[in-house]
């Protein structure tokens, strides 16, 4: 790195540090084009323990993640905490940035000091979450920020991955829709901490809300488990958004006592460290020699000469 490129990332980091929200967003975008500096920086900066609080919003599409994101960023900062939002969208094919506008679904919060709203596009990361979304978070626990919030796309059974980057997972529904079905199949209620049946103004809120506790009665857990409560919000008006954040309050408050909390984090930095070295690996495998060998094993899988297990063994013993 020159001169000149560390000075630059020395101001960076020194502005992140300070909350300069332009600085933060420069550092983001190192972060999503996959910057060769970035190691570093992030060793830098360090890591605050045990950082900010990491809620992740998810569930099948046009419940209303959004208007819950923007109604729980309101919330938040009526109790004075300083809250990041991370919406992760679909790539575009063409350019692989985010589709949609992060400023135009929560504009009435781009103004707000303590507020900082990022679309972070998913770039084909199954999941529901982009693949950087680990390391920015790290950077936001550097900026200061108390709580993270978590908005996957809404593309139904890939959104379970959002649980292991969360401490606590929210699965909105909406009734009317089948959502409660549909999620069901997907397996997105065994990983939601709290279930959130939005637009409960709606025709047919009370079955669905009956529905989801009957899937919850029939679940079996152990002895002093965390058991989902059910809220009924409608986040256009703000209703239910007290009850909601009670809810979110009370199972940080289980992850505390319960021990739940350190396994989360222990798991999250797990998934993290096997993400990177899992990636480190791919490009290894591309590169030089390797690539040239990985090319010529494909050849003879492809020719019947060797078996596709054999291969890869040989390969990687090859590393």
């Amino acid at each position: 790195m020159t001169s000149a490129a560390e000075g630059r990332v020395d101001g960076l980091i020194e502005g992140v540090r300070a909350g300069r929200v332009r600085d933060l967003a420069r550092l983001i975008s190192l972060i999503e084009d996959g910057s060769p500096q970035v190691p570093a920086i992030l060793a830098t900066l360090g890591q605050p323990a045990p950082g900010p609080r990491v809620i992740g919003l998810t569930g099948p599409p046009g419940v209303g993640k959004s208007t819950t994101t923007a109604a729980l960023i309101a919330a938040l900062r009526a109790r004075g905490e300083r809250v990041a939002v991370l919406a992760v969208d679909p790539s575009s094919p063409f350019s692989g940035g985010a589709l949609l506008g992060d400023r135009i679904r929560m504009g009435q919060h781009a103004t707000d000091d303590g507020v900082f709203i990022r679309s972070m596009a998913s770039r084909g990361h199954l999941g529901g979450l982009a693949a950087t979304t680990p390391a920015v978070v790290r950077v936001l626990a550097a900026a200061g920020f108390d709580t993270v919030l978590l908005e996957t796309v809404g593309v139904g059974q890939s959104e379970v991955e959002v649980a292991a980057s969360s401490d606590t997972t929210l699965v909105l529904l909406a009734p009317g829709l089948g959502d409660s079905i549909q999620a069901a199949k997907a397996g997105i209620l065994e990983v939601g901490d709290i279930l959130v049946v939005n637009k409960a103004d709606r025709d047919g809120a009370d079955a669905t809300v009956r529905d989801l506790r009957g899937m919850i009665a029939l679940g079996s857990r152990e002895d002093g488990a965390w058991e989902p409560p059910v809220v009924r919000t409608v986040a256009a008006t703000g209703e239910g958004m007290a009850e909601l954040l009670a809810a979110v309050d009370a199972h940080g408050a289980w992850l505390a006592t319960s021990g739940a909390g350190t396994e989360r984090r222990v798991l999250r930095a797990r998934n993290e460290i096997e993400a990177l070295a899992l990636a480190a690996l791919r490009q290894r495998m591309e590169r030089g020699d390797h690539g040239r060998r990985l090319d010529e094993a494909a050849v003879r899988v492809a020719a019947g000469e060797l078996e596709p297990h054999a291969a890869a063994a040989e390969f990687i013993d090859g590393l």
